[in-house]
């Protein structure tokens, strides 16, 4: 059993209190972080306000140099991170060891992005103003927080983490409750890593206790979380800044508009739907397509959901338990709503507490739940439209706008379908996903506000300051 401290003006800190983290295989405890009171956070939020602006006007290179120190001891200890990953979300180890490797390679891009970005420098005589020219740099905004998800409980939170620090900023991090034990060991290898104090802080416990307290601080200039709906507008509601991105909840829609490559589409459709068990918000939720389309690709769905394997995380098993039963119940739902009311179970429907096998239903309809709210788990609706016009009706009409996917060997009608979507990003031919991470990521509506990816993060992360001369 894991057991991790909380990360506070650079000591490892522990008050007695602490929060048990459950194993979604079995329920077992996972681990144990420390529940912190409210005096701890404020603790914490002092140490990140006294520490920045020496952070800040520490060189550049060196601010890479003292970081990449703890980079080093995130990729040196990939498989024990990897490991915690699992054990706390039931992710498949694999995807929890590919994770972990993807934020050291996030991390690397950051310290290449940083140095590029740009001074501007404006001269005045050419807009009429001979005797001025303006100097416009990027500094940091001062104290962040950094909220991330249980879902990419490492990745999700370097993203937040190292561009924002790596740019002048300090940081108060609270980790998911379901997240919150590698969230930890972040904070343990930075201790290792002799990073400065104050400028990293780690804050652990339930969110329903803590995080009201931590959005509410007055020292925070800005904040960045991902998790969902109902959490982010509360945030933004209450929050002590309003400089705030907002990574939330996705219904993303795979649009079929032919059948000309049906098994290539199906393939992307099928690793789109189910990799960790539908538990991402870029996970493609529903298939639109026509009657024709449809009766055509539907047997193909079905033979690829049969293959997925259902088991444990440590077999790297395709489909493993959700994140909590609650959740597991909820998807429940939202398929006997579906049968209900007519829709046809092709694959699945069935469960096993938190366990959901990959479900596949077909001749959804808009009265049905499922065809607008969120599972978060491993089911697949088939939508059956008229045309592409209804189509489109369809996918717009949803409360999300993350992404799409677009499917035709026609590119000239999928730029075009692709341009009426209410969505951040449009994926044609391909599955929705995030990245690569120069990629700005963003969405609409109820999926969120602002944009992420490498660069737009440390734009985010920092603000113009201008000198201007007068001549």
């Amino acid at each position: 059993m894991y057991k991790f401290k909380a990360l506070l003006n650079g000591e490892l800190f522990d008050n007695n209190k602490e929060l048990e983290i459950i194993n979604p295989v079995d329920f077992s405890t996972a681990g144990v972080v420390v529940s912190l009171s409210k005096q701890d956070i404020n603790n914490a939020f002092l140490a990140a306000k006294t520490s920045q602006k020496a952070w800040e006007n520490t060189d550049l290179e060196k601010r890479i140099e003292i970081l990449d120190k703890w980079k080093k001891l995130i990729d040196k200890n990939k498989e024990e991170l990897a490991q915690i990953i699992m054990s706390e979300t039931a992710k498949p180890y694999k995807d929890c060891l590919t994770e972990v490797i993807r934020s050291v390679e996030y991390i690397d891009q950051t310290f290449y992005e940083v140095r590029n970005l740009k001074t501007l420098i404006i001269d005045g005589s050419k807009y009429g103003a001979k005797n001025k020219i303006g100097t416009f740099m990027r500094v940091a905004k001062g104290v962040g927080v950094a909220i991330s998800p249980f879902n990419y409980p490492i990745n999700l939170a370097v993203s937040k983490i190292f561009p924002c620090l790596v740019t002048g900023n300090t940081i108060v991090f609270k980790p998911a409750t379901q997240g919150s034990l590698i969230g930890a060991k972040l904070g343990e290898l930075a201790y290792q890593a002799n990073l400065p104090k104050g400028i990293f802080n780690v804050v652990t416990g339930r969110g329903r206790e803590i995080g009201d307290d931590i959005v509410t601080n007055k020292l925070a200039d800005f904040i960045s979380f991902t998790g969902s709906v109902e959490v982010g507008k509360h945030l933004l509601q209450i929050s002590s800044t309003k400089d705030v991105v907002l990574e939330l909840g996705g219904k993303d829609p795979a649009i079929v508009l032919d059948d000309l490559d049906l098994e290539k589409y199906a393939k992307e459709i099928i690793s789109g739907a189910f990799s960790y068990s539908g538990q991402r918000c870029t996970a493609i939720k529903r298939v639109i397509t026509t009657d024709k389309i449809a009766d055509k690709l539907t047997p193909i769905l079905k033979e690829k959901v049969n293959k997925l394997t259902v088991g444990l995380p440590k077999d790297n098993c395709d489909i493993t338990p959700l994140i909590d039963q609650k959740t597991a119940d909820f998807v429940t739902g939202l398929i006997d709503d579906a049968k209900q009311k007519g829709a046809k179970i092709l694959a699945g429907d069935k469960q096993e507490k938190n366990l959901i096998y990959p479900t596949l239903v077909d001749y959804v309809t808009t009265d049905m739940r499922l065809a607008w709210e969120e599972p978060f788990g491993p089911v697949l609706p088939i939508i059956r439209a008229n045309d592409v016009d209804e189509m489109i009706d369809i996918a717009n009409k949803s409360n999300f706008g993350l992404q799409a996917s677009v499917y035709t060997k026609n590119l000239d009608q999928a730029l075009t379908v692709a341009q009426k979507l209410e969505v951040g990003t449009v994926n044609i031919n391909g599955k929705s996903q995030r990245g690569p991470d120069v990629f700005p990521f963003l969405g609409v509506k109820d999926s969120g506000f602002g944009v992420q990816g490498i660069v737009d993060t440390l734009l985010f992360s920092t603000r113009y300051k201008g000198i201007v001369i007068n001549n």
